[in-house]
C-alpha cells in the first residue's frame, strides 16, 4: 500500500503562482508514475500532468506552459508548480500514484490517491 498526502492549497489572485506538494509513504518502491489531477464542482476529474520513474513529463493542453511537475525520489515527494493562475484553475487538486510504466493520464490507471487540496483563484 502507498499513502499520499497533498499540501499547499490556498486562495490566490488571478496571475499568481502556487506550489502544491505531495508526500508519499508506505511501499513507495513499487511506484513508477506520479500524477496530478483536479476536479472542479460538477466536472469530471481531469488529468493535468504526469512524471515517470526517470523524470519524463507530460501535460494536459489546459496547463502546458504554466504548470510544472517534479518529483524527488530520495524524499518521496511530488510537486506541482503553478504559474499564471486563472479562475478556471480553481478546483480540488489530487496527487496520484501508479505502478504502471506507461504513465497515462487516465484516472482509472491510478490506484493510489491523496485526499485533495483546495485551490481557489479569484479574479
Amino acid at each position: 500500500q502507498v499513502q499520499l498526502e497533498e499540501s499547499g492549497g490556498t486562495s490566490v489572485q488571478t496571475g499568481g503562482s502556487l506550489t502544491l506538494s505531495c508526500a508519499l509513504s508506505g511501499q513507495t518502491y513499487t511506484i513508477r508514475c506520479l500524477a496530478w489531477f483536479r476536479q472542479a464542482p460538477g466536472k469530471e476529474r481531469e488529468g493535468l500532468a504526469r512524471i515517470d520513474g526517470i523524470g519524463y513529463t507530460a501535460y494536459a493542453d489546459s496547463v502546458k506552459g504554466r504548470f510544472t511537475i517534479s518529483r524527488d525520489n530520495a524524499n518521496n515527494t511530488l510537486a506541482l508548480q503553478m504559474n499564471s493562475l486563472k479562475p478556471e484553475d480553481s478546483a480540488v487538486y489530487y496527487c496520484a500514484a501508479s505502478y504502471l510504466a506507461s504513465c497515462p493520464l487516465i484516472r482509472s490507471d491510478y490506484p493510489y490517491w491523496g485526499q485533495g487540496t483546495q485551490v481557489t483563484v479569484s479574479s
